[in-house]
């Protein structure tokens, strides 16, 4: 099921939902199904190697440490 973002026509408010096809999703705030669809931006791909390594160097900056492998944190903790 895919994750979509809404905006109520009815009273404005916005919201994310798990939608199955041939669903239409009700607003949670009023219960209105006049919705607009709302365009997301792709999520990065967290396994590109620079982003990685830009993440690892920021939490290493920080202390933490959580972001590596054992092996990798050998003799830095």
């Amino acid at each position: 099921m895919p994750l979509y973002s809404y905006r109520c026509t009815a009273c404005d408010g916005t919201f994310e939902t798990l939608v199955r096809s041939g669903e239409t999703p009700a607003c949670p705030s009023c219960g209105s199904e006049a919705l607009d669809k709302l365009l997301s931006m792709p999520a990065p791909d967290t396994k590109s190697g620079r982003l990685l390594a830009a993440g690892r160097a920021a939490a290493a900056r920080e202390g933490h440490f959580s972001n590596y492998s054992r092996a990798e944190t050998k003799g830095k903790v």
